[in-house]
Parts: structure tokens; C-alpha cells; sequence
């Protein structure tokens, strides 16, 4: 397997893998990983459906891309996912599955389409004082130190962050930025997880450093994640002979293997499952492939309603099983306690609100100043209460967010950073409460006058809670090893997938990242003579780099050091260079002589 950028590799068909004639496909969990490596075994290993089995322990497929209307409780999402132009394994899949809303189209194609008519962008990001504008107008508000702690991070080793925490590299400054506010509520971080990971996200993302504050970076489904990108891959998979098993818990993978060298040959010789409550299980020859989702954000995920607190399940959870009695087999297959043996570090909570008159709604226009019945981008991703003692954050998408929704209804995603803080309203934690106490805490931060929360919290919406206890697992402080390849040394038959799979550069809790491990691992088993699509390399554009550097600064001139008639110098010498164009254009010198501040729309950075 390789990477590859360009048009070349992208629009060639590979030929077809001499394994592909013999080999049989069995994945281990139904989530987009799994889902979408069916799908690049079919179209580019030419792998035939009928010789792949997707085995679920759910009742439905999709793992933590939800979206579903429950009897009783009604609408539920468990979280949100935001993506962008630049997820290139992603659209290599979906450039391939129809559109369930448009004849003739793909869901690519369709996305392209929405977001082109619609972008999104926010008109306001943050507020406080109950539902006032923050004013942090798209501004970092990040000093010298600061910045200087953003640029050590950024050209510091891996194995420097490795096993260290974000409050452990950044310093105080840093972490009371409006840049940190903006970036931990829209990544879910929090100061004890991963430096390494941080540092892998400025890279990824340092094209979208610009549209951060207004998170007009961000693109989104017209519907939920379920109906508009699991649905529509699912029916797919179908029509090519898929066989799906729900209802079917994987519980472990035997292994044959010469050695405990890292590199000793490795090869899966029987999966084991519980289906119906009754054992049983599949012997693997030398062609049939196993591909694992392994760990899991949303295991043992744990639902409230308007009058029950959702409770935090630490019962043995199946993902992390699964990996743990994998893990115990060799040393290259990962060390899954690091992520999953801190739930008080790792959870957190969402509830969806849904409401039922046009009175919450009301609140809603006035903080989005757009109309949420309008079909088109309402708040254009979360608005954060910054002075919330949850941290709390909600976000209302195109509405309807279902396709059963009623029309008078609006579904919103709320969530906390802090579930074990009393809240401002309510005095209850986020763990501790119920949907309706949720929705009066949310009230609050939404302007609703006081005298009108418990009312309109009772009457005019409903609330599912839900409570994850590894949603942010993969952000734990972790070093090389902790997680397997995606193919580990020596593997003949197998390959790890999802989130706790380790690939190059790219960074964790994106569908990308879920897309980009089932690729890598089709390729690498069927050997596919095609690139798997590089990560986007913006973090090696210098036009990208001095644009982030510039809105880094708030627009800001590069204050240069030493006398006055040395900076004139040199900045005579870069008038009319190349060089000098580029710095002034993106503001982070004066313009001087023939330089003059251009825009930049023709090489694609705004």
C-alpha cells in the first residue's frame, strides 16, 4: 500500500488483486469503518458482496453514527459530526454510493450541492449573561506566549508530546484564549488529554485555522448522520450482496502465531461471537480476511428521558472486551487499559432537545439570527455559554434533522464539557440530571426570563440525555504502540479498523479517520495497486502556513526585533520578491513600494 495526491491515481481503476479471486471478507462491528472497507473491496478490490459478512452486536448498523427516533422518549442523537472539503478518503467512498434524495446523483454529490447552495458559517459562536452575545468577534485573542506555545507544539517531535497532557505543554495564557475556548468545544477536548493529539490536529486542520471563530470551515448533512451517510452506504452494501449479521457480539479472535518478535508471522485462525444468546463461531482459512473495529466511543452508552437521568454504565463494555482479549496475545496489538481505564477522564454527556410549540424556537432566532424553520443553516454549529459551569454547548442543523420530524418541532444538540459541576440554574450536575432539567439549564443560557424556564422546559419540549462513558477515549495521553496498525507486522489475514486503529498523520474522532483505516486495510489485504488518498498536505503549504499565522495573530503585523533602520532594510529588500508578496498579502508585514496586499482566492486560500 501507498499514498498518493492528484488526479492520476484518483480517477484510475486498479486492476483486479489476485487475491480477490480466492479471499472471503468478514468484518467485526457494522460501523463506518467496517462499511465503508466493504465498499473499497468491492469497487476497487473487485472483491464479490456475497463473500462479505459484516457481523453487528447492535440491532442496526452505523456504530456511533446515529440518528433515531425512540418509542416513548422520542428523537435522539448521540453526537454530531462535522466535516470538511478535505476528508479524501471519505469522499473517495461516498463519490460511489447514490443518493437516496436526488435520481442520478451520489452522496457526494449531493453534499457538494447542499453545501455550495447553503454554507455554513455562524453569527454567533459564544455567549454569556444568559443568552447574550459574546462579542468575541472571530478574534483568537492569543498573546505572545501564547502564540509562541502554539508554534513549539506545532514543530515539536511526536515522540516529544507523547504520554503528556495538554496542560502540561500549554501554558496558562494559552488555556484562557478565546482560540482554546473555540477549539475544545468544537474538538470535545479537555486540558488532561492528549498533547500528541493536539499537535496532530493543528497540522490536519491548519487550513481551517482561519475559519475556526465562525466555523464556516465546517460542512454538514442535510438530515442526521444515520439517514443521510450510514442509510444510504448500508442500502448500497445490500444491493452488492452484503450479508449482514445484527444481534451478533464478536467476543474474540483466535490467532496462530510464530514468536513474540513484533514482525513474527500472525494469522487469525477463528472468530468466536455470542448470537441469540447462543455460542458459536467460524473457522478462517488462509484467504479469509478479518477486519476489527476494536475499542469503541459509544460502548455502553446509557439513555435518560424528560423525567430519568441517564446513568453512567462502567459494566464491562463489549468493544473494549473484544480488544483487551486481543491484546492479551501479542504485544503489537495495542494496549487498549490506556484509553479505556480512566472513565472519569473519558465521559461526558449530550441530550437532544426537541421542542414541540414556537416558543423555544423564538430564543433560538434570536441567538442565531436566522430562522430555524427556514430548511436552511441555523446556528452554523455550536454556540458555546462560556461562562456555563457545564461549558455547555448546543447546536441546531437544517431543520428538519429527521425526515419523520413534524414540522413545528426543531431538534437541538446540547451538550458539556463538565458533567460533575453543579449547574447555574438547575445546582444539579449534568450527570445527575434529568431531561427536563437539562432543557431548564439550557433555557437559562438561551435568555428564556427565569420565571419562564420551568414552565417551558415542562411543556414545550422533550429531552433524551445520554451518557457516554469513553466518548473521548481516544483523546487519552498515549505513545507509540499503545495503538496496533492498522496491519501489524507479520499479519497475513487481518487488520484492525476504526478509531483506536493507528495510520499516519491523520487525527481521531472524524469520519475520516474511520473511512481512511478501512481503506488502508482493503488495500493492504487484497493488495489494490491504487493510492490511498495522502492527508490533505497543507501543513507543508507555506500559502497555508502564513495564513494561519496571520489570523493566528488577529490580523496582526509581525512585530520584527531590533532598530527601526534594520527593519526598513529588510523589508526594502522584499519589496517586489516573491517572498515579499506573500508576506505582505497575508498581512504579516507592511505593504511598501510596488507590494501591495492582494487577495489570494486564485490559489485557494481566503
Amino acid at each position: 500500500m501507498y499514498y498518493s495526491t492528484g488526479n492520476y491515481e484518483a480517477f484510475a481503476r486498479p486492476r483486479k488483486p489476485e487475491r480477490s479471486d480466492r479471499a472471503s471478507a468478514w468484518f467485526v462491528g457494522a460501523g463506518l469503518a467496517s462499511m465503508s472497507s466493504a465498499l473499497f473491496m468491492i469497487r476497487d478490490g473487485q472483491l464479490p458482496g456475497e463473500r462479505i459478512t459484516i457481523l453487528e452486536r447492535l440491532p442496526l448498523p452505523g456504530g456511533a453514527l446515529d440518528g433515531i427516533k425512540k418509542p416513548a422518549k422520542g428523537f435522539v442523537i448521540r453526537g454530531g459530526r462535522e466535516m470538511e472539503d478535505h476528508m479524501e478518503c471519505l469522499w473517495d467512498a461516498f463519490r460511489t454510493v447514490p443518493s437516496l434524495e436526488i435520481e442520478g446523483a451520489s452522496v457526494l454529490d449531493e453534499f457538494f450541492w447542499l453545501n455550495k447552495d447553503d454554507p455554513n458559517f455562524s453569527l454567533c459562536r459564544v455567549t454569556e449573561q444568559q443568552g447574550q452575545d459574546a462579542h468575541t468577534n472571530n478574534l483568537f485573542g492569543l498573546n505572545d506566549t501564547a502564540q509562541k506555545d502554539i508554534v513549539r507544539i506545532f514543530l515539536a517531535t511526536r515522540e516529544e508530546m507523547e504520554r503528556k497532557r495538554i496542560d502540561e505543554v500549554f501554558s496558562k495564557d494559552f488555556l484562557e484564549s478565546n482560540f482554546w475556548l473555540y477549539w475544545r468545544t468544537m474538538f470535545a477536548f479537555e486540558e488532561w488529554h492528549s498533547a500528541l493529539e493536539m499537535k496532530l490536529y493543528l497540522h490536519r486542520f491548519v487550513h481551517h485555522i482561519g475559519g475556526l471563530p465562525d466555523l464556516s470551515a465546517l460542512k454538514f448533512t442535510k438530515y442526521n448522520q444515520y439517514e443521510s451517510l450510514v442509510l444510504p452506504m448500508y442500502r448500497w452494501l445490500l444491493d452488492q450482496g452484503v450479508t449482514f449479521h445484527f444481534d451478533t457480539q464478536v467476543t474474540d479472535i483466535d490467532f496462530a502465531i510464530d514468536g513474540d518478535e513484533p514482525d513474527a508471522s500472525k494469522r487469525a485462525t477463528r472468530i468466536h461471537w455470542v448470537q441469540d444468546g447462543v455460542e458459536g463461531g467460524v473457522d478462517l482459512g488462509d484467504d479469509d480476511l478479518v477486519l476489527a473495529t476494536i475499542g469503541g466511543l459509544t460502548e455502553n452508552s446509557n439513555e435518560g428521558d424528560q423525567h430519568t437521568p441517564a446513568k453512567l454504565d462502567e459494566s464491562p463494555a463489549a468493544g473494549w472486551a473484544l480488544w483487551q482479549n486481543i491484546a492479551a496475545k501479542h504485544s503489537s496489538f495495542g494496549r487498549p487499559e490506556v484509553f479505556c481505564g480512566d472513565i472519569a477522564k473519558t465521559k461526558w454527556e449530550s441530550a437532544t432537545v426537541t421542542t414541540l410549540d414556537e416558543r423555544i424556537p423564538e430564543y433560538i432566532r434570536r441567538i442565531a439570527k436566522r430562522d430555524p424553520f427556514s430548511g436552511r443553516v441555523v446556528t452554523g454549529g455550536i454556540v458555546t455559554a462560556r461562562d456555563s459551569a457545564w461549558l455547555m454547548s448546543w447546536t441546531v442543523n437544517r431543520q428538519p434533522h429527521f425526515k419523520q420530524q413534524p414540522a413545528d418541532q426543531i431538534v437541538v444538540w446540547v451538550y458539556g464539557l463538565f458533567v460533575d459541576v453543579p449547574g447555574d440554574y438547575t445546582g444539579k450536575t449534568l450527570q445527575e440530571s434529568t431531561g427536563e432539567e437539562i432543557t431548564r439549564e439550557w433555557l437559562y443560557h438561551l435568555g428564556v426570563p427565569v420565571e419562564e424556564i420551568d414552565g417551558l422546559a415542562a411543556e414545550a419540549a422533550s429531552c433524551v440525555p445520554v451518557m457516554m462513558p469513553y466518548v473521548t477515549s481516544f483523546f487519552m495521553p498515549r505513545e507509540a504502540g499503545d495503538r496496533p496498525a492498522v496491519v501489524p507486522a507479520g499479519a497475513q489475514n487481518f487488520a484492525f479498523i476504526g478509531q483506536f486503529a493507528e495510520t499516519t498523520r491523520d487525527c481521531i474522532f472524524t469520519t475520516e479517520y474511520s473511512v481512511r483505516t478501512g481503506m488502508e486495510a482493503a488495500y493492504q489485504l487484497l493488495g489494490v495497486d491504487r493510492g490511498v488518498p495522502e492527508v490533505f498536505g497543507s501543513t507543508y503549504d507555506v500559502r497555508w502556513l502564513l495564513n494561519a499565522t496571520s489570523r493566528l495573530r488577529d490580523g496582526a503585523e509581525v512585530g520584527l526585533p531590533g532598530p527601526k533602520f534594520l527593519r526598513e532594510r529588510l523589508f526594502a529588500k522584499l519589496d517586489g520578491t516573491q517572498i515579499g508578496e506573500l508576506l505582505t498579502d497575508y498581512a504579516l508585514i507592511p505593504e511598501r513600494g510596488a507590494t501591495t496586499k492582494r487577495e489570494r482566492s486564485d490559489d485557494a486560500v481566503e
